[in-house]
């Protein structure tokens, strides 16, 4: 690879997102892939502004304010993929906690195609595969309450509104041909489901 292959897990709260990345990059690592993992939250040198909007977005929803917050976003993966992604090695995988398509589940007035295009025009780095994480919205609703953290949501508070989010992230995910993976059953069978998508970008067989 002349770059790191980058990988995206995107998908609403409470799907089991984390506990997913960690077991892909345990099995990837088995395999000597040398493996990065980052996440947006981390890596976001404005993430605390950014943050501050979008706690006045949940009290005061506006189409303007929610526009600023998916411009401000955009501006911050423009500057990981500058300053961060560019810094990893060439042979490396990275594996991202979230990244644009996340927003599909979370914006709720401003059309996924325009938080696209902020991206685009912002050059910020598409992922070489994007992985949509899913659950039915009662499984991760309530793998999310079983947390000592809880859903840990800025602008999900209701069950209606996590229904609202994971549906609306099932259709971008469908309409933009990325991978579904449904993390209702095993970890292995979802990890197994991943890593072989992951395989198959990289043009060699799971072993």
């Amino acid at each position: 690879m002349s770059r790191p292959l980058f990988v995206s897990l995107d998908g609403p709260k409470g799907v089991g997102k984390t506990t997913l990345l960690e077991a892909i990059a345990k099995v990837l690592r088995a395999e000597n892939i040398k493996v990065i993992r980052l996440s947006e939250k981390n890596s976001d040198p404005y993430r605390k502004e950014t943050m501050a909007l979008v706690n006045r977005l949940a009290r005061n929803p506006s189409l303007a304010l929610e526009l600023e917050v998916c411009a401000r976003f955009a501006d911050s993966r423009a500057w990981i993929s500058q300053h961060v992604l560019t810094k990893q090695p060439p042979d490396s995988l990275i594996l991202m906690d979230r990244w644009y398509p996340s927003e599909a589940a979370f914006r709720r007035m401003v059309p996924f195609a325009e938080i696209l295009q902020l991206n685009i025009d912002r050059n910020v780095r598409a992922p070489d595969l994007h992985v949509g994480v899913v659950t039915a919205p009662d499984i991760s609703w309530a793998r999310a309450a079983a947390r000592s953290r809880g859903l840990s949501s800025t602008v999900i508070h209701k069950l209606d509104d996590h229904v609202a989010c994971t549906q609306a992230f099932e259709q971008t995910v469908a309409e933009h041909g990325w991978v579904l993976c449904r993390n209702e059953g095993t970890i292995e069978h979802a990890t197994k489901q991943v890593i072989t998508e992951i395989y198959s970008v990289l043009g060699c067989p799971l072993a």
